[in-house]
């Protein structure tokens, strides 16, 4: 018989002699998870004995990670925001970068306008959605993607959350007119496909050959999803409402002209941990009514 501990340090030496950089984060995730456990809780019992069962399922996770496939579809779940998060691999796995978007709309509406109404276009897996749902709890919101197997993962994560009552999904396409009907936000955020197709096949394995490539690219320029946002969807903005993308490394200075040309009163942009500016806003004309 062997301890948790144990099967942890075998993980963990496996990945870090095949190179994987999160080594020991990983390894406890994988361990976690073979035995039903949170992090938290296989800390408290690593010094317990263990089933060959476990074992053999942490052996087969990390057989699976070796040859590429990311921790988050391994497991089924992944944190965004302080929340856990549903992933398939019909949806990307929520990243860091995108958590300064949630920050910069959260900072945008607290004291101007608590009850906003929200449109998360390109949602996914609804992280987005959720976070800003549980950190602005009078908002209300509608989640659009044209998939319909990501508004799946969308709506289980919106009721693992407990935001049912506040967030509904709708499909839709990103880059066609918006469905008759959807009414008017104060706040529209996404963070689109952006890049360029003929980066695709230079991604990291990891990313191109599990995640859904429809959800990357961006078009030739990487840009298809801004241009057609802003061109369809800015007529369902209210006067003063905020358009918020998430943008790849480069792109700020041309959304940003892209926002002003198209009619917007102004726009900034905010850089994220490592300076890279990640985040574009733009606002229209005119005042949010609180």
């Amino acid at each position: 018989m062997k301890t948790y501990n144990d099967i942890y340090l075998t993980a963990r030496n496996v990945l870090r002699s095949c190179g994987v950089e999160g080594y020991n984060l990983e390894a406890r995730i994988l361990v976690a998870q073979a035995a039903g456990k949170t992090t938290a809780q296989l800390l408290r019992d690593m010094n317990l004995y263990t089933t060959p069962e476990v074992e053999n399922k942490v052996l087969d996770y990390t057989a699976r990670r070796l040859r590429g496939e990311p921790v988050a579809y391994i497991t089924g779940s992944w944190e965004f925001y302080g929340l856990p998060i549903a992933v398939t691999p019909d949806v990307l796995i929520p990243r860091m970068d995108t958590e300064l978007l949630v920050d910069i709309a959260k900072y945008l509406l607290i004291g101007r306008k608590m009850d906003a109404r929200i449109l998360d276009l390109c949602c996914g897996s609804g992280c987005i959605a959720c976070a800003l749902g549980h950190e602005l709890p009078a908002t209300k919101l509608v989640a659009v993607d044209i998939s319909a197997s990501a508004l799946e993962i969308s709506r289980k994560n919106i009721a693992a959350n407990r935001l049912s009552s506040r967030i509904i999904c709708m499909q839709a396409d990103a880059t066609a007119s918006p469905p008759l009907g959807i009414g008017q936000f104060d706040m529209i955020v996404s963070n689109p496909p952006y890049i360029p197709s003929a980066e695709i096949l230079t991604l990291d394995s990891s990313v191109r050959d599990y995640e859904p490539i429809w959800a990357l690219d961006g078009g030739e320029d990487g840009l298809k999803f801004y241009k057609s946002i802003i061109k369809f969807w800015k007529s369902v903005l209210r006067p003063g409402g905020f358009l918020v993308f998430e943008v790849g490394e480069g792109q700020a200075a041309l959304v940003k002209e892209m926002l002003l040309n198209a009619g917007f009163a102004s726009a900034w942009t905010h850089t994220d941990t490592i300076n890279v500016e990640r985040v574009v806003v733009g606002q229209m004309l005119g005042e949010l009514e609180s």
